[in-house]
C-alpha cells in the first residue's frame, strides 16, 4: 500500500439528520457549570504496590486460576446482567466508559475521537463516578481516551480503587506509554483487560498507532499478562492505506494466541470543530476502495473460521460492507440503559459519539437519561453508527438471540461448550 498521503474530498462535518443534529449540539443543552459534578471531597487512595508479589503462590494451580477468572467474569458481567434483565425499568449499566482524557498523545487522521483542550478527570470526579455506578450494579468498567495513560499513576489508583470493588476493569491505550513498570503496577492492581489500539506495523503517514515502536512494551505485557490474569488483544481499525498491515496484524495475533478487533474507519457522526483532518484525509475510504475492503472482511472471517480469536460476530463483520455504503438496518441499541460514558467532568452521554453533544443527559449521581428521547434519537443515529460492543450489548439483551444461542450450541456441543459466534 501507498505510504504517501493522498488528497481525498472534503468529508460531511456530521452524518445525522439536521434536525437531530441541531438538538444535540444545542448550546443550551448542556447547563454551564464550573463543576458539572456537584461538591464532591476526596480523592482516590494510594495503592500499594506490590500487593501480590509472587504470582505462582496465588495461583497455585491452573485450576485456581481459571477459577479466578470465571468468578470476576461472573461478578462482572453475569450476574449485573441478570439483575439488569430483571429490573429493565432501571438504569443499570452492563458496560460503563469513564473518559479520564479527551487528550492523545497521538494524532491518528481518521480519529476525532479527542480534544487536547479538553482537562482531564479529576480524582474527586473519578471516585464519586466508580461509586455511583457501582451503586447502579454496574461491574464492568473500560478506562477511555484520548489516551488514558497520559496519567499512568491516575490510572493506577483508578484500576487500584474499581477492582477492589470487584469491577473488572479494561483498558484501550496505543501502549507508546504503557512501559514495563505500568504494565506491572497495573497488573498488580488487577486490571483485567488491555485493547492494544495498533493500526499498522510501522508508523505511516496519518496512521501513529504502530506496533513498532511499542514493541519491547508489546513483549512485556506478552510475558506475563498471565501472571495477571491479563487478557490482550488488538484493535485495529480497517481504513484507505493499512489493509496489507491488518493482515499481518491478523496472522500475528493467531501465532500470539491473542484477540484482535476491527472497526472500519468513519467520519464524525455529530460536528466536531476540534477535528483537524475532515478535508483531504487519507485514511477514509471511497468507492474505489470498496472491493478491496470486501475481500479484505471475506478474508478476516475465513481466518475467523479457522480459529483467529476475532472479537467481531461474524455477522457483524460482514455488516461492514454494506455500512461503508451508507447502508445500516436498525440494530436495538441499548445506550443508555445498558451502556454509558462518563466525559472527563462527571457529565453523562449514552455513547463515544455523542461525546462532543450538548444535550443534557445528566451527571454520574444524577442521571437524565429519557428512554422517549433516546428512542427518537437511535431511529436516525443507529443507522450511522457502528459500534462493535454496543452491538454485541444490542445482541445479548434480544431474548430471541440469546435462546437461538443456547439451543444451537445445546444441538451442536450438548452444551458441553459454547462457540462464540453469532447468527
Amino acid at each position: 500500500m501507498s505510504t504517501t498521503e493522498t488528497p481525498k474530498e472534503a468529508a460531511p462535518s456530521f452524518r445525522i439528520d439536521v434536525g437531530l443534529h441541531e438538538m444535540l449540539k444545542d448550546s443550551h443543552g448542556l447547563k454551564d457549570l464550573d463543576d458539572p459534578i456537584g461538591p464532591v471531597e476526596g480523592g482516590l487512595p494510594e495503592p500499594v504496590y506490590p500487593q501480590h508479589p509472587e504470582f505462582s503462590i496465588r495461583w497455585k494451580t491452573t485450576r485456581s486460576y481459571n477459577n479466578f477468572k470465571r468468578v470476576r467474569t461472573w461478578k462482572s458481567l453475569g450476574a449485573p446482567y441478570f439483575k439488569s434483565k430483571m429490573m429493565p425499568w432501571e438504569l443499570r449499566p452492563l458496560i460503563a466508559y469513564l473518559f479520564s482524557e479527551w487528550k492523545c498523545n497521538l494524532d491518528c487522521h481518521y480519529c476525532w475521537s479527542y480534544d487536547n483542550s479538553i482537562k482531564g478527570m479529576t480524582e474527586p470526579v473519578a471516585k464519586r463516578s466508580i461509586d455511583w455506578l457501582h451503586e447502579t450494579g454496574n461491574r464492568f468498567l473500560a478506562l477511555m481516551g484520548g489516551e488514558p495513560l497520559l496519567r499512568p499513576h491516575f490510572i493506577h489508583k483508578i484500576t487500584d480503587y474499581a477492582t477492589k470493588k470487584d469491577f473488572l476493569v479494561y483498558l484501550p491505550t496505543n501502549g507508546r506509554l504503557m512501559k514495563p513498570d505500568v504494565i506491572d503496577r497495573l497488573g498488580d492492581a488487577g486490571l483485567a483487560a488491555v485493547n492494544l489500539a495498533v493500526d499498522v506495523v510501522k508508523e505511516k503517514p496519518g496512521l501513529a498507532k504502530a506496533l513498532e515502536p511499542i514493541r519491547p512494551y508489546f513483549d512485556h505485557l506478552i510475558k506475563v499478562k498471565a501472571n495477571y490474569a491479563m487478557s490482550t488483544f488488538f484493535n485495529v481499525c480497517i481504513t484507505r492505506t493499512n489493509m496489507d498491515d491488518v493482515k499481518e496484524l491478523t496472522k500475528m495475533a493467531k501465532d500470539l494466541d491473542i484477540g484482535i478487533d476491527f472497526h472500519i474507519v468513519e467520519s464524525p457522526l455529530i460536528d466536531s470543530p476540534h477535528f483537524k483532518h475532515l478535508n483531504e484525509n487519507s485514511t477514509f475510504l471511497t468507492p474505489a476502495d470498496y472491493p478491496a475492503v470486501d475481500d479484505l472482511i471475506d478474508w478476516i472471517v475465513d481466518q475467523q473460521d479457522h480459529g483467529v480469536k476475532v472479537v467481531n460476530q461474524r455477522d457483524r463483520l460482514l455488516q461492514m460492507k454494506t455500512f461503508m455504503r451508507g447502508h445500516t438496518e436498525p440494530w436495538g441499541c441499548r445506550a443508555g440503559i445498558n451502556t454509558l460514558i462518563i466525559r472527563t467532568d462527571g457529565t453523562l452521554a449514552p455513547c463515544f459519539p455523542m461525546y462532543s453533544a450538548n444535550y443534557d443527559w445528566g451527571v454520574a449521581g444524577a442521571p437524565k437519561f429519557d428512554r422517549q428521547q433516546l428512542t427518537t434519537m437511535k431511529k436516525e443515529c443507529e443507522l450511522h453508527c457502528f459500534s462493535t460492543l454496543n452491538h454485541i450489548v444490542a445482541y445479548v439483551y434480544n431474548s430471541g438471540s440469546v435462546i437461538k444461542w443456547i439451543v444451537r450450541n445445546a444441538m451442536k456441543n450438548g452444551l458441553t461448550k459454547a462457540e462464540t459466534t453469532v447468527d
